[in-house]
């Protein structure tokens, strides 16, 4: 079968690379580029937890070390002169990561260099796209015009997005929402690694807000909220804000500082119309653009690519399953849509002197809450989308239970015994192209897995998993917030709980998984039958062979 092709060597297009190929999918990436990446230290990207363990798997580096990026201690919130909100992060409130994206799009370069896999083809530039019922056809131009044959392709080039314009897509929203001038600079200040947010700072030129983001190697990000339609930044004028910030949090005296990169970064808001047509899909800034009050456009992008990544391997290995394609806009562009609208209706509260402030209550605090939310990845503004209402949920069943993460949610990070009987972190199972099936089982941690696993239930779980429609793993873990003992949890290949079931529930747990895979093609009911006429009989044998003391 032909490659998938994927449109522009950003991060998420690597992101989408690299997942395919962890599931045997060869890409062809066309890098309009030549292969390498601009280091611009003053263009950062802040990822979430859960994301940031995403882009460690794949690119098998490590992002949290002094050389290549910052995991925050801590989060301030200022207002004046006055300390609103204080946040320390730990194992059980995760800080999120900052790294500069050059950084991150070296990393997952260097791994695709080992990636037999994964084709780039760079100084190629897409200029046409043609689909047919068995695959799409793409030509770019550069050095050599070349025709490019593929079963799928996915635009992940930009906000000024080709593929987006020759499928005729409309991406509506709105220009310029906010601006901000922005420095990377190395020195040192009070509290390091303390992330800050000084609204209305009280020197003079302070302007409205100033955030500070550390950096690894002892480098800051400082980004200025400009008025909306104020003057060109110059550089004389950013190099007097960022004199006087660091004066201001540093006692009124300049520290000793070196300048390393700056820029203006301008935000917009928009949302492609269509995220799918045909073989051909969008992600990252070509299907959404977002950024306002500390959301991370790029973190979204690499969600996209996560999502898209396991369907279109199920597509490529065994047939399109179309309602399984089509979940990926229905639950991407959702969850994009419902941050959009959050952020849009929070800025004329803490931008505007009227409108919608005069009508909604609100204090400072109420406004910082708001705003460090969106910075450090919680409530309505920062915490990860989730699929509840995706086309891919189960319908409800008397045999499901309420755990600590609700459904079509990421689900927490546990750590869970591996089939070969080693602890592993859940995470660290994701991306593999199978579903997880996780057992709670307390007390289990403390006796070799050889004494307990053909014990109890167990062994029916064992044949109930041996028969869903979808290769599976069984995992067990000491324990899951929120949820009680014997506690089944099905999870999707890019972590989302799919359910969580009371003790073991064959035929609810088959059900949930052919749901959650986009139903089952003809072709494959046929050996899924056989399949479970296996699994019925092991099941049988297990529970004829179970001891009956416990």
């Amino acid at each position: 079968m032909d490659p998938v092709i994927v449109v522009g060597a950003g991060p998420v297009g690597l992101t989408l690379a690299l997942a395919l190929a962890r599931h045997s999918v060869p890409t062809v990436v066309l890098d309009e580029g030549p292969g390498k990446d601009e280091q611009r230290p003053a263009r950062t990207v802040v990822l979430r937890d859960d994301t940031a363990a995403l882009m460690e798997r794949l690119a098998g580096h490590s992002f949290g070390d002094m050389e290549t990026g910052a995991r925050w201690a801590g989060w301030r919130s200022l207002r004046r002169k006055q300390l609103m909100r204080e946040l320390t992060f730990s194992d059980q409130t995760p800080p999120p990561l900052h790294v500069p994206q050059h950084v991150l799009t070296g990393a997952l370069r260097a791994a695709i260099a080992d990636e037999r896999l994964v084709k780039i083809a760079v100084e190629s530039k897409l200029d046409s796209l043609e689909q047919d019922s068995g695959g799409l056809t793409a030509h770019t131009r550069g050095p050599k015009d070349t025709w490019w044959r593929g079963s799928y392709l996915v635009g992940c080039d930009g906000p000024r997005s080709t593929v987006r314009k020759l499928l005729d897509i409309r991406f509506p929203g709105r220009t310029a929402v906010e601006r901000h001038a922005v420095a990377a600079l190395r020195t040192e200040l009070p509290r390091p690694g303390e992330a800050l947010l000084h609204r209305m700072p009280p020197w003079r030129g302070g302007g409205a807000e100033v955030t500070g983001r550390p950096l690894a190697g002892g480098v800051w990000r400082l980004d200025w909220l400009l008025p909306p339609r104020g003057d060109l930044v110059t550089p004389d004028a950013l190099v007097a804000r960022v004199r006087e910030t660091l004066a201001g949090w540093c006692g009124g005296s300049t520290p000793p500082y070196e300048l390393l990169d700056t820029g203006v970064h301008t935000v917009h808001h928009r949302l492609a119309r269509r995220w799918r047509v045909g073989r051909a899909f969008l992600a990252g800034d070509a299907a959404h653009l977002l950024g306002a009050l500390g959301t991370q456009g790029l973190d979204e992008g690499l969600r996209d690519a996560d999502n898209l990544a396991w369907k279109l391997a199920l597509a490529w290995h065994h047939g399109a399953r179309e309602s399984l394609l089509d979940s990926y806009q229905a639950e991407r562009r959702a969850s994009v849509a419902a941050r959009l609208r959050a952020a849009d209706q929070s800025l004329p509260i803490l931008r505007g002197g009227g409108g919608l402030r005069s009508y909604v209550p609100g204090t400072a605090r109420g406004h910082d809450t708001l705003l460090t939310d969106g910075h450090v990845g919680r409530g309505p503004l920062g915490a990860p989308g989730s699929y509840a209402e995706s086309p891919l949920a189960p319908a409800p069943s008397e045999s499901e239970v309420v755990v600590g993460t609700e459904p079509g949610a990421p689900v927490a990070d546990v750590r869970v015994t591996a089939p070969d009987g080693s602890f592993v972190q859940l995470r660290d199972r994701l991306g593999l192209g199978q579903l997880l099936v996780v057992l709670v089982a307390p007390g289990t941690v403390v006796w070799e897995r050889r004494h307990w696993v053909k014990a109890g239930i167990m062994p029916r779980l064992a044949a109930a998993v041996t028969a869903l429609p979808h290769p599976a793993e069984l995992l067990v873990a000491e324990s899951y917030p929120g949820a009680a003992a014997h506690s089944v949890l099905l999870i999707r290949p890019d972590g989302h709980l799919v359910t969580a079931l009371s003790g073991v529930r064959p035929a609810e747990l088959y059900t949930a998984a052919e749901t959650v895979l986009g139903g089952v093609l003809p072709k494959q009911r046929a050996r899924e039958t056989d399949t479970t006429e296996k699994a019925k009989k092991a099941e049988s044998k297990a529970v004829a062979s179970r001891p009956t003391t416990q």
